[in-house]
């Protein structure tokens, strides 16, 4: 059985690109959010606290290579888990101090306020589009690496 060795070959770049864009994902998000409320500026939000959240992101790069050879819905869905996980734990964290720069309690589908189940589409996506930025040999698909 392989070990997972979480920080294996994770650099200050992958951190620092992990962060931008996060806040780049979110800008487009909400932003889109707006156009679709009828906002002809498009506003878009974010907060500086989303910086260091996006680029927990990192953690996903010794994810992909201990689960890169499983299928790529598997892949997503670890890596949608994943960041429910971190999304209700920096929240809780920062709920607690007043901080919190999100409240979902509006949503139909969230988890005290702090995750939208319905967003788990977003996630799945974006969790692999990290993984293809984390690991950029990868070839034609994931499951084709060669181990270095």
């Amino acid at each position: 059985m392989k070990k997972l060795a979480i920080s294996e070959n994770i650099t200050k770049r992958d951190y620092i690109t992990c962060g931008l864009l996060g806040w780049c994902f979110e800008v487009f998000w909400t932003g889109m959010g707006s156009c679709i409320n009828n906002d002809p500026k498009m506003t878009s939000t974010t907060s500086l606290l989303m910086f260091p959240i996006y680029a927990m992101a990192v953690i996903i790069k010794p994810v992909s290579k201990f689960i890169k050879n499983s299928h790529i819905i598997f892949r997503g869905i670890v890596y949608t888990m994943m960041i429910f996980i971190v999304e209700y734990t920096s929240g809780s964290i920062l709920k607690a101090f007043g901080a919190c720069p999100w409240n979902y309690e509006h949503a139909k589908y969230n988890i005290s306020g702090l995750v939208r189940l319905d967003y788990a589409p977003a996630w799945f996506a974006v969790g692999l589009i990290y993984e293809k930025l984390l690991n950029p040999i990868h070839g034609r698909g994931h499951a084709e690496q060669e181990e270095v």
